[in-house]
């Protein structure tokens, strides 16, 4: 289908087709009870993690009257069905008060009350309508975990960072225990992409303070090298595990490989004995990448872990990190690779980012995705187009020798018409090259003259 839309000069048309997946049979939860390590926490405000859950995935509070209300699933085992919300956040502002445990467990998140020592402040509720993303061709929301916003352990009020957590827990691993956890996010937005300490989701300290090496066994998401690295860039799946984020036997680990995908399945198996392993990839396609399998790293050999839960902060709510949540669960046991390669299938097959561009390699004159403006009087070109619905959008500049000059999209953007502006005063006179990728692919690319 094209959707073609006019504003004076300028035509822009995007061609979108909808994928038509189908999710499984089995849900995360269920192949992994079938493998032996049964799901003790599973959370999800996008979908279902069981075939047969029908249940509440998450908690909306509304705020012009402090009311509450819940968003489940489309059918059993589906996807959120995000008009509820749409209708009870009409003209106004909701956020996710409760992030619902579909495992039985009864480990659902609520805003974090602050740590013990440092970062005492009570954490944010992310914004319900933050993360728009398609999901086997339905609109839903995931969580947008923004950092507080001077760095710190005391920001101003209405500064803190988002983050969710369970002190008290059913099922969760403990001491030396095993457990599995992966969660899915995203990679690509690198205006968006973690840097501080510390986006998590996983194992910590359930007295919300720093217990030391050892105490924590968490996911660590992010492109902040000062914390831990692996190879290339960034993005990479490490482990939190307490005063040390790992990527491997050590905290710079090159084998790691960077995971930069708009979809990342990022995962961690904690072993007993003294072994784990960690596994990445792209959440829309393929198997998983093994990017370390072996020894923990030194003093962290058994481990100490003490079984709360945590989104969006480190062990001691440090909340200077910042990530994009759709879906997670922890087990019981250390789940095989084999098995979480099975898990990563059904991860495909749920449909992350469906809505997938259709236009060919060289559009027609008459329908081009993109069209430009180019003001040389004011220096300045605008580039407008039109999404047919809300995908994730990457639009930049670089000059011929690729060096970006200028990104001025990277982001979830929402369906219809969009144009933005790039100033080029401070850009030397000659040609750039610009690009856009939606949902990860290249779906167009042009050239700009600047003239002074």
């Amino acid at each position: 289908m094209i959707r073609t839309v006019e504003r004076g000069s300028i035509v822009a048309a995007l061609a979108i087709s909808c994928a038509a997946t189908i999710l499984g049979a089995q849900g995360p939860c269920d192949i992994l009870q079938a493998a032996g390590t049964p799901c003790v926490a599973a959370h999800s405000t996008v979908r279902a993690l069981y075939a047969s859950y029908d249940g509440p995935l998450y908690q909306l509070r509304r705020s012009s009257d402090g009311k509450l209300g819940n968003v489940g699933p489309l059918a059993a085992g589906g996807v959120a069905d995000a008009a509820t919300q749409d209708s009870f956040c009409t003209a106004t502002t909701c956020t996710i008060s409760e992030i619902y445990d579909q495992s039985g467990k009864a480990n659902h998140l609520t805003k974090s009350l602050g740590g013990g020592q440092v970062c005492m402040h009570v954490d944010q509720e992310a914004v319900a309508n933050a993360l728009p993303l398609m999901l086997d061709g339905h609109k839903a929301y995931g969580i947008k975990v923004i950092a507080d916003n001077n760095g710190g352990c005391t920001p101003p009020a209405g500064g803190e960072g988002t983050g969710y957590r369970l002190n008290k827990t059913t099922g969760i691993a403990t001491g030396d225990q095993a457990e599995t956890e992966y969660m899915v996010t995203s990679g690509t937005t690198v205006s968006y992409q973690n840097s501080g300490c510390c986006f998590d989701y996983g194992n910590v300290e359930t007295n919300s303070e720093d217990d030391g090496a050892a105490t924590m066994e968490a996911i660590y998401f992010g492109g902040g090298a000062g914390w831990g690295h692996g190879g290339g860039s960034g993005p990479w799946v490490m482990a939190d595990m307490e005063n040390g984020i790992f990527s491997g036997s050590t905290s710079a680990n090159t084998g790691n490989t960077s995971v930069a995908y708009p979809y990342v399945t990022a995962v961690v198996i904690g072993r007993s004995g003294g072994t784990y392993a960690l596994l990445g990839g792209n959440a829309q396609k393929d198997t998983l990448t093994t990017m370390y399998d072996g020894a923990r790293p030194s003093g962290y050999t058994v481990m100490k872990k003490q079984g709360a839960i945590t989104l969006g902060t480190g062990g001691d709510n440090s909340d200077h990190g910042m990530g994009y949540f759709f879906e997670g669960l922890m087990t019981s046991g250390a789940a095989s690779i084999s098995t979480m390669n099975q898990v990563q299938a059904n991860i495909v097959g749920a449909g992350y980012g469906s809505t997938t561009t259709s236009i060919g390699e060289s559009p027609s004159r008459s329908a081009p995705p993109v069209a430009l403006r180019n003001d040389f009087q004011d220096a300045t070109t605008r580039i407008a187009y039109t999404l047919a619905t809300t995908s994730l959008v990457r639009l930049r500049v670089v000059d011929l020798r690729g060096r970006e000059i200028a990104r001025m999209v990277d982001g979830v953007v929402p369906a219809g018409f969009h144009e933005v502006v790039w100033d080029s005063h401070e850009a030397r006179a000659g040609v750039y090259l610009l690009s856009m990728e939606i949902e990860g692919r290249v779906v167009w690319s042009g050239n700009v003259l600047v003239g002074h």
